[in-house]
């Protein structure tokens, strides 16, 4: 007896009408994430790999969210290699955009950048206490975003 045959995946070809992707400017992929409040950080727990998503502000070149003192987010009070990712996803278009920051993570501890940040900074969705700001240092910055099929 024979395996049933499945159908093979359709790829995208390239030429007119196919969805076209393109690398972002480091301009333009700061604009995005100046634009947005909620991304994704991931790095290595000590449980293991983790991305969690967070309401976050950019402040100058950093990206900065609040958390609580206590959970996995909490891990980040020690200098972490971190990776964060915006992005904005049209399924049915066939088109989005994604920012990936790698770089490390720290919490702030400069009494004039608390001060600054408990006035100006990124607000919790989450309840609870939330007194830890934690700023991701960019050591790069990328981005790309696929257009979906022109009509042309």
């Amino acid at each position: 007896m024979t395996a049933p045959r499945r159908e093979a995946a359709a790829q995208p070809v390239e030429g007119r009408g196919s969805p076209h992707l393109e690398e972002l400017t480091p301009a333009t992929c700061r604009q995005l994430l100046a634009e947005h409040t909620v991304g994704r950080v991931g790095f290595h727990s000590a449980g293991g790999s983790v991305i969690i998503p967070v309401n976050y502000q950019m402040v100058n070149d950093d990206v900065v969210f609040r958390t609580s003192p206590a959970g996995t987010l909490a891990e980040l009070r020690r200098r972490t290699s971190v990776a964060f990712e915006v992005d904005d996803i049209d399924e049915a278009g066939h088109r989005g955009w994604s920012v990936l920051v790698r770089g490390y993570a720290e919490v702030v501890t400069n009494d004039h950048q608390l001060t600054q940040l408990w006035q100006t900074g990124p607000v919790p969705w989450a309840s609870g206490t939330r007194n830890l700001f934690v700023a991701i240092r960019a050591e790069a910055v990328t981005g790309r975003r696929i257009r979906g099929p022109s009509t042309d």
